[in-house]
């Protein structure tokens, strides 16, 4: 069927025939993106062309015009409607009222979204002086029908408006974009991302054509009407399989929207998504820093110019860097520079811009992405030297290096670039994609520099460590491979290769040990020693591990993380420096410790006490002793179940534990027997801790089996909403062979939950195995968890025993 013949059926038909031809359109297969969204307007048009002639008759000045998106043609399947009907104030107010209800009423019956209004020209251009969103609906105004002077005599005089208020209005609309990316964050890297009013999104490109519909300024189009249209395209798929009318793109609609859109899956239509969201963000800058300048300059022109007696001022040029000046707030490439025979001025440009924290020009940008010539490989020194130097200047870095990926520069320069750009990362921990993260890890970084004796392997490898996260299997394997070539490349020495290289394998290995293995044990300081090799790669790995987690997000890195794995840097560095030592002689109790376990053997019952955890003030001034968390002290008589009644109460409490250690502790003088000695590190989910006294009294019950803590976890679930979200992957459990010689690890991985290090503790007791110690990290909403095992006697399992322990738990943990 034609658009013609939809167009004839619906005006033959009335309201339910546009309803069917709405739908017939709707469900054509072959016609989508731009075309449908036309002959959808189209179709409207018509239907609504007909309402307004068969209730207008013998009224004079007065018209009916579409404003906001459907002024624009761009109608995705479950829009709404903006209108206005417009009318000169001659005709009967009552005949204007009929004539409304004759047209919004049949829009209503067929349950579509309106957004309408009835005014004359000088109320309309009186609110769109009051209300900023009113005026730019009625930029993209256009007429449906009635009186086409009236509507194009409002038309003329709301752009005239437009442009005489610009200088006022024009820092309004930006304010009003900057509140609302500060609301709905940024486009280019959310999960489940507003396509309208995110930064980057529908609402900032349609601000962008109001900016060059005031003639003060124009954004870079290059891009940005492709960028617009798979945004829109994307929407238009959103409503077909949403089936209603919504702009958040929620992780369970991803995947049908992808199919309807014919892509490989959700990963790739949020790459896509990203991708275009970084254009029009990258064209708000650009425009925004435009209208910035051209306001300062016609504020500052009047009075150079009574000061240069009616000349016409210079623009000052200072220089920066050979080939490189600033010009007006931005870094420009000097009048005698020369791209195409200069390879390094790209890095030398962008180095200046971060030092001076100023924005590079975008002429400047395209001029250097049009002409320049390729590096030679590897790179000279100077090159790698400007490398370095961008990558430490903070948070500059940032936007110089967007300006630079705007114009393809970067993966010149970097090619495997390519593969992590705009690479969405679904963990909840993560708040950007993965090439951002490594630009955030790099400002981090800078921060560390004065630590380290190589801030330049420290930049760079910040810069690659996740360059992996393009290939399959582990990133860290493909991301040492890659970051050899690419080191190389840019012309590091062989052994600065090794370091890099090992920097970029290891770069999770310093957490993962801290907060998954016994630092006690003497095999597994040993392990990081040999895989780290020396102590400047040590002090590189540090710094480099803290930028990482802090450029992850909130959830990867806090003053615990960072304690355990200080502690372990130093005695990794101890045995790095010489010390072999054989197994340490365990810690001999505090004056604290010892009186809890004497009075939990007095008293033959649990003993605890709680109090906060500091680590020291900093070296500055104001430095002040920084909370790690509360301390939980238990002592209490050796028995069986101990581990899973504490976890129980503690879960009953909602207190999180965020790192736990059992020990079995003699008692002084000769006494016969033993008390098992728990120090765990707790934080209240919400709320003040618990007092000490009922924490006890539950523990005392949980001991004796009077207390049914599983019972009561189950209570506490079944109270609370089950809310729909996605599906955790089931928990995994493994052995870590090799990992101690004085017990068994079991290594969990699974989904957070209270309760779950109690159901863990029960199912260790059932497999008849003692836990030395326990090692609790949770990363969002993942639990990774080491416990080091024994058998009775004290001696780590056999590898078939081990083996079965580990399945018997992965099972009770996927029930």
């Amino acid at each position: 069927m034609t658009s013609t013949d939809v167009r004839t059926d619906a005006e033959d038909s009335g309201p339910s025939g546009y309803a069917a031809a709405r739908l017939r359109l709707l469900q054509e297969g072959a016609r989508s993106g731009p075309p449908r969204r036309a002959a959808l307007a189209e179709l409207t048009d018509d239907w609504l062309s007909g309402l307004f002639d068969a209730g207008a008759d013998k009224l004079r000045g007065i018209s009916l015009v579409a404003v906001g998106g459907y002024g624009r043609g761009e109608l995705s399947p479950r829009s709404d409607l903006d209108l206005l009907l417009l009318h000169d104030g001659s005709a009967d107010p009552g005949a204007v009222a009929s004539l409304a209800d004759r047209i919004w009423y049949p829009i209503w019956d067929l349950g579509l979204d309106l957004d309408h209004s009835v005014r004359t020209p000088a109320e309309a251009r009186k609110t769109a002086g009051e209300d900023l969103k009113v005026q730019l609906g009625l930029l993209d105004a256009r007429h449906l029908a009635g009186d086409l002077g009236l509507t194009a005599g409002l038309r003329t005089a709301v752009l005239a408006d437009w442009r005489n208020q610009a200088p006022k209005r024009l820092p309004e609309l930006q304010e009003l974009c900057a509140e609302r990316a500060e609301r709905q964050g940024e486009l280019q890297f959310l999960l489940e991302p507003d396509l309208k009013e995110a930064r980057g999104g529908l609402r900032d490109a349609t601000a962008l054509r109001a900016v060059a519909a005031s003639w003060l300024a124009d954004a870079p189009r290059e891009g940005l009407s492709d960028a617009r249209r798979r945004l829109l395209d994307v929407r238009d798929a959103l409503h077909l399989a949403t089936g209603r009318a919504t702009d958040r793109l929620s992780l369970q609609e991803q995947d049908q929207v992808a199919a309807e859109l014919g892509l490989l899956d959700a990963d790739t239509l949020l790459r896509q998504v990203y991708e275009a969201a970084r254009v029009v963000s990258y064209a708000s800058d650009v425009t925004w820093r435009e209208v910035g300048r051209v306001l300062r300059s016609r504020a500052v022109r009047p009075r150079l110019r009574a000061m240069l007696g009616g000349g016409k001022p210079t623009a000052e040029r200072s220089p920066l860097a050979e080939g490189v000046v600033e010009q007006d707030g931005e870094v420009v490439l000097a009048r005698a520079a020369r791209p195409d025979r200069d390879p390094v001025l790209p890095l030398r440009a962008a180095a200046a811009a971060a030092q001076a924290g100023l924005p590079l020009s975008l002429h400047a940008v395209r001029r250097m992405a049009a002409g320049v010539r390729p590096l030679p490989t590897p790179w000279p020194a100077e090159a790698r030297e400007q490398l370095v130097t961008l990558l430490g200047s903070g948070p500059s870095t940032i936007e110089v290096w967007e300006a630079l990926e705007a114009e393809g520069l970067i993966t010149r320069l970097l090619p495997d670039w390519e593969r992590v750009r705009c690479r969405p990362q679904r963990n909840a921990v993560h708040i950007w994609t993965v090439d951002r993260h490594l630009i955030e890890t790099a400002v981090r970084a800078a921060e560390f520099t004065r630590r380290v004796h190589r801030p330049d392997l420290l930049l760079v490898s910040a810069l690659l460590h996740d360059i992996g996260k393009g290939w399959p299997g582990d990133h860290s394997v493909a991301g040492e491979i890659i970051a050899r070539d690419v080191a190389a490349r840019i012309g590091f020495d062989r052994s600065d290769v090794a370091v890099l290289a090992t920097l970029v394998r290891h770069h999770l290995l310093l957490v993962e040990t801290a907060t998954r293995r016994d630092l006690e044990d003497p095999a597994t300081v040993r392990s990081v020693a040999e895989a780290v090799g020396s102590q400047g790669t040590l002090e590189l790995l540090h710094a480099l591990t803290e930028a990482d987690a802090l450029a992850t997000g909130p959830a990867a890195w806090s003053s615990w993380r960072a304690s355990l794995v200080a502690d372990l840097v130093k005695r990794v560095s101890a045995v790095l420096a010489g010390d072999t030592s054989e197994e340490p002689e365990a810690a001999a109790p505090t004056a604290e410790q010892e009186r809890l376990a004497i009075e939990a053997f007095r008293t033959g019952g649990p003993v605890l006490a709680l109090r906060a955890q500091t680590e020291p003030p900093t070296e500055e001034p104001s430095g002040d002793p920084e909370p790690l968390g509360v301390e939980l002290l238990i002592a209490v008589p050796d028995q069986e179940g101990v581990l899973p009644a504490v976890a129980g109460v503690l879960a009953m409490h909602r207190l999180t534990v965020r790192t736990a250690e059992l020990r079995a502790l003699d008692l002084p003088d000769g006494v016969p027997g033993s008390v098992l000695l728990l120090d765990w590190r707790v934080a209240a989910e919400y709320g003040s801790l618990p007092q000490a006294a009922r924490l006890r009294a539950d523990l005392v019950r949980a001991l004796d089996g009077s207390l049914d803590i599983a019972g009561r976890l189950a209570e506490r679930d079944a109270a609370y909403p089950r809310r729909r979200g996605i599906v955790a992957p089931p928990a995994r459990v493994s052995v870590a062979s090799a990992a101690s010689r004085l017990a068994t690890v079991i290594e969990v991985r699974a989904h957070d939950a209270p309760g779950l290090l109690h159901r863990i503790g029960r199912a260790l007791e059932e497999a008849h195995v003692r836990v030395r110690s326990a090692h609790v990290s949770t990363l969002g909403a993942n639990a990774v968890d080491a416990f080091y095992v024994t058998g009775p006697d004290g001696s780590p399992l056999p590898g078939e025993q081990a083996a079965s322990v580990a399945r018997a738990l992965e099972d009770t943990l996927r029930e």
